[in-house]
């Protein structure tokens, strides 16, 4: 069975999340998320680079900031939620500030926040 993200970089944010307490994987939206105290932090996605999720209130500024975009799920924006492509987080520094906002965030939510399906 093919794998609908790459492996390379789930194995790239994981080593990242190595240190951090109360991670946990979950294939979601196509890709493979990572938890943080069950809510999503970021994920390596079925689209390339990754989506992060993020502060809302802070999503019009990363975006103005960088090459982030806002997520579009079932044709709708989704504030709070960011798509990086690949080529953006192709080096350890830029892939580790992605990790950084969305555990950051994920550690701010209550637990179980992320909806499951």
């Amino acid at each position: 069975m093919a794998v609908a993200y790459d492996e390379d970089l789930a194995h790239r944010i994981r080593a990242l999340l190595s240190h951090e307490r109360g991670v946990r994987e979950k294939r979601m939206f196509g890709g493979l998320a990572f938890l943080v105290d069950g809510n999503m932090a970021i994920a390596a996605s079925r689209q390339g680079g990754v989506l992060v999720r993020v502060d809302p209130a802070e999503s019009e500024r990363l975006v103005a900031r960088s090459h982030a975009e806002v997520a579009i799920m079932r044709e709708r924006p989704m504030t709070g939620w960011l798509r990086v492509s690949a080529e953006h987080v192709a080096t350890k520094r830029q892939l580790e500030r992605w990790v950084k906002l969305g555990t950051g965030y994920a550690r701010t939510l209550s637990a179980e926040a992320t909806p499951t399906r």
